[in-house]
């Protein structure tokens, strides 16, 4: 067989871009943690962002714009 370490190689690219991936995270969260975070984050951009425009509604969800025909 001449490609027998073909599996190899490719394994060791798959670690080195996993690596790299990860190389700048720093905050060693599990995801649950990192979704709860995020939510957070997000709920307060919105909150700043109403806050900016002048109050209106909340998340701009209506039912007119939602309802089908």
């Amino acid at each position: 067989m001449t490609r027998g370490n073909q599996r190899d190689l490719a394994r060791k690219k798959a670690e080195k871009k996993a690596a790299e991936m990860n190389k700048g995270r720093k905050d060693n969260m599990t995801p649950a943690q990192r979704k709860e975070y995020d939510t957070a984050q997000l709920n307060a951009k919105i909150a700043a962002k109403a806050a900016a425009s002048g109050g209106g509604s909340e998340s701009g969800s209506s039912s007119a714009s939602n309802s089908k025909k």
